[in-house]
């Protein structure tokens, strides 16, 4: 990517303490695309060569579908150079059909580069407002819907096109005789690509008309069916390792009370590494993930408030001699625990020359810290108000574990300066994510059928601590909330220097994934992820929890 590995040989680059050796057999990885797809993918990279030379319309509709075919791994190069043409002529000429200003300002800007939201102004009438007449243009006006999710803080024009764009597109939907044309209308309302999984985007479009001309349409197409069986496989064969692994661990055995679910935890490392030469990163990955989710059994329906105080002790001092003390079930907890986090240490020293087992180490103390300020929170019975609670709400949902684990992992950018803003944990990239899985999860859709915990709740603090509130009333606060999050992400995403923009997309699809995994139906399933199982040809039954925690 574009920041080199940064190797440094100082206490940092020691070797981590050599892990228990895994038996796991190493999964082949190789991208076994078929020729005929090889040749179809070096047959399009030359339009979009040819595209690049020039700036066009074309171009931005060729990189557009490519990107929401998910596919983009195989034309970075190619993209890039058309994003930077598509840039200096934004600088200059910003264009005048509402359709392509809105689709060159968000690939920009999903690109990494800042363009000025002040381009839509030109769109409004003498009295500040959008023209009535772009209501005539569903193109332009879901364009400009799609561009208004890449807002940032202040803002205020893009705020005013989306509800210009969902008042219109909706009454445009109801009028519309040809029910598929109002269903990718709602589609898009519903689920902008922009905060929307790759994998779903990627069968919607398939099944979508392109914008563009039939000279690379039906090779595009072709590429992205034949790259679809092949990710397809390669995700079987990694579930089916997870499987293994997880099987072996034994805790599923030992800890009867917690969650088993490897194909759920799997799911996330899916969505957030989209890139399938990330193989071994996603199954890496999924451990810390799975050990999350245990641990927060622990803490939320099993232990006791001394014992859940003596397993927060040992992992702050991450000591194998104070176990002693602790029920067996947690002297298994924390052994897999210490396994785990030395062999991925091993892992991340050995292919990028830094050791970060103490930033690993680090971030588990943090989430157990968290983890037990709740449960005394909850063993007292009372409330804090809602700056408390969200402080340490933020921290138990583990996407700092899960993102810390990722950023080594993906091995790209590792400087002390990154290294420094994750272990301190102020990161706007880190708790923005995490924010928006808590206040999504907070709204109260995910109910844990079988767990007997108690949770807590953003809306239970709001209400308590705001006199005459209603339940309907906190809820929409969460509603802006969960909003203004993805506008102080969007803004990290473009100014936060340290980070390369692999971690960064990740980052992103990890905040796109929580709406899959909390949107509850009135039973209890998920729709939408048991959706985006059948896009991924993952066969499972429905997880019926929430999310990280």
């Amino acid at each position: 990517m574009e920041v080199s590995h940064y190797h440094v040989f100082s206490a940092s680059s020691s070797k981590p303490s050599v892990a228990p050796e895994n038996n796991t057999k190493k999964l082949d990885t190789t991208i076994a695309s078929p020729t005929s797809s090889l040749l179809t993918v070096e047959e399009f990279k030359k339009l979009l060569r040819k595209s690049g030379y020039q700036v066009s319309l074309e171009g931005l509709n060729l990189v557009d579908a490519v990107l929401r075919l998910g596919i983009d791994y195989h034309f970075q190069g190619e993209i890039q150079t058309i994003l930077q043409n598509q840039y200096m002529f934004f600088v200059d000429h910003d264009g005048d059909e509402l359709y392509e200003v809105a689709l060159r300002f968000r690939l920009l800007r999903q690109g990494g580069y800042y363009v000025s939201a002040d381009v839509f102004n030109k769109f409004k009438d003498e009295k500040g407002k959008f023209n009535s007449i772009l209501s005539q243009d569903t193109k332009g006006l879901m364009a400009l819907f799609e561009a208004s999710q890449l807002s940032i803080e202040e803002e205020h024009v893009l705020e005013e096109a989306e509800d210009f764009c969902r008042q219109n597109l909706i009454a445009k939907a109801e009028r519309l005789n040809d029910h598929h044309q109002a269903r990718i209308i709602l589609n898009t309302l519903e689920q902008p690509y922009h905060k929307s999984v790759s994998r779903l985007t990627a069968r919607n479009t398939l099944n979508m008309t392109f914008q563009g001309s039939n000279e690379w349409t039906t090779i595009l197409q072709e590429v992205a069916r034949m790259e679809q069986k092949v990710v397809q496989s390669l995700y079987q064969k990694e579930l089916i390792q997870i499987t293994k692994w997880w099987k072996e661990l034994g805790l599923a055995e030992e800890l009867k009370f917690a969650r088993d679910q490897p194909l759920k935890w799997y799911l996330w490392t899916v969505a957030c590494l989209t890139d399938p030469t990330m193989s071994e990163q996603r199954i890496e990955l999924t451990k810390p993930i799975s050990l999350i989710y245990i641990i927060d059994d622990i803490f939320d329906i099993h232990g006791t408030l001394e014992e859940l105080t003596l397993f927060t002790e040992v992992v702050n001092k991450w000591e194998f001699s104070p176990t002693k003390e602790l029920p067996d079930y947690m002297k298994i907890c924390f052994k897999a625990l210490d396994d785990i986090t030395n062999e991925i240490a091993n892992k991340v020293y050995e292919k990028h020359g830094w050791n970060p087992i103490e930033s690993l180490k680090k971030s588990w103390a943090k989430l157990c810290n968290a983890f037990l300020v709740e449960a005394k929170w909850f063993a007292s019975g009372s409330f804090p108000n809602e700056k408390e609670y969200l402080k340490t709400a933020i921290v138990s949902t583990g996407v700092h574990v899960v993102l810390v684990h990722m950023f080594f992992l993906m091995g790209n950018g590792i400087t002390k300066e990154a290294v420094d803003i994750l272990d301190q944990n102020n990161g706007g990239l880190i708790s923005s994510t995490a924010t928006i899985l808590r206040l999504w999860d907070d709204l109260g859709n995910a109910k844990d059928e079988n767990q007997d915990g108690h949770d807590g709740s953003y809306v239970d603090c709001y209400i308590e601590e705001h006199e005459g509130c209603s339940v309907k009333e906190a809820r929409e606060r969460v509603v802006q909330m969960i909003k203004d999050e993805w506008k102080s992400l969007n803004q990290e995403c473009l100014i936060s220097k340290p980070f390369p923009s692999a971690f960064k997309k990740a980052c992103l699809d990890s905040a796109r994934m929580v709406a899959l995994m909390y949107n509850y139906d009135d039973d209890h399933r998920l729709p939408r992820l048991e959706d985006y199982m059948d896009s991924l040809n993952i066969s499972g039954t429905s997880p019926k929890q929430g999310g990280t925690t």
